[in-house]
């Protein structure tokens, strides 16, 4: 871009047309309902209404994780929200997130039932509910929250910040491709020196933390977020490839990353979560219905 053809902010800044990209049709100023829809109710206290994106995965698979343990309080209904289609403005979902994005959670067990936004507040919500994954040393429970909000505070500059500009964006410019690879290389460093001297976030012990932050940067050390594996050359970061394969192999992990996804490998779709029988009942009719 030549210096003539800069864009120069205006003095107020006016929403006057969509801004284009994959998701401009659902991007807007304004807050609240933009239709009457209520959520459905399922037959489990805990209802969740989510998609299989990274901050969906991670609630999935916490819920997958305690019913491993044998937590049957932890079963679950996941409905899919179809985000492209704006299924997050709905009156029901609103009223579930004021902030209209997945995930969000209502826990039926308490009268009345409990909504839970923020995928790390639920996350934080179910490891006290359940009494799992989250430490009782008081330096041990310290450190998973640091990591826990670590990735709250920085996998937006991952997501709506590189990831949008580099995969998303109509139109690719150098600038912010560049300004925000680099900050996601840098957090990946940030981990990889952690994760030298720990096997998992917090310590020794698998947490909450790892839940949250595979969802995103495991994820995507294992090329599978916005086909970005060789342009940040993710190889470099050995321990978090290690941790973040150890964590993959988690069965729990397997399922949960297979819930409200509505993407990629047939195979790897549960659009809908009922029951834990609905992985073993998939079949390709089923997945060809649901589309």
């Amino acid at each position: 871009m030549s210096d003539q053809d800069a864009y120069v902010p205006p003095r107020v800044w006016q929403w006057e047309q969509p801004s284009g990209g994959k998701f401009a049709s659902i991007n807007r100023p304004v807050a609240g309902p933009t239709h009457d829809k209520a959520l459905p109710v399922g037959q489990h206290p805990l209802q969740l209404y989510s998609m299989g994106t990274p901050n969906g995965v991670k609630v999935t698979v916490m819920l997958e994780e305690l019913l491993a343990l044998g937590h049957t309080g932890a079963e679950y209904d996941a409905w899919l929200i179809r985000i492209t289609e704006g299924d997050q403005f709905g009156s029901g979902f609103v009223e579930a997130n004021p902030n209209s994005k997945i995930p969000a959670l209502r826990d039926h067990a308490t009268t009345p039932p409990t909504r839970v936004f923020e995928s790390g507040a639920i996350l934080l919500y179910l490891a006290e509910r359940f009494g799992e994954f989250l430490p009782s040393d008081h330096a041990a429970r310290a450190e998973t929250l640091n990591w826990l909000f670590w990735q709250m505070g920085s996998a937006p500059y991952l997501g709506g910040g590189f990831g949008h500009f580099y995969a998303y964006a109509p139109e690719k410019f150098e600038y912010p491709i560049n300004r925000f690879a680099m900050e996601v290389k840098r957090q990946l460093d940030v981990l990889d020196r952690r994760l030298a001297e720990n096997r998992y976030l917090g310590g020794e012990d698998y947490t909450i933390a790892d839940i949250a932050n595979w969802a995103w940067y495991g994820q995507l050390v294992l090329s599978r977020l916005y086909d970005a594996g060789e342009f940040l050359q993710v190889q470099e970061y050995r321990n978090v490839q290690r941790w973040a394969s150890e964590i993959d192999a988690r069965p729990a992990v397997q399922r949960g990353r297979m819930v409200n996804r509505t993407f990629g490998e047939p195979e790897m779709q549960l659009h809908e979560r009922h029951d834990a029988g609905d992985f073993e009942t998939r079949t390709q009719d089923r997945l060809d219905a649901e589309r």
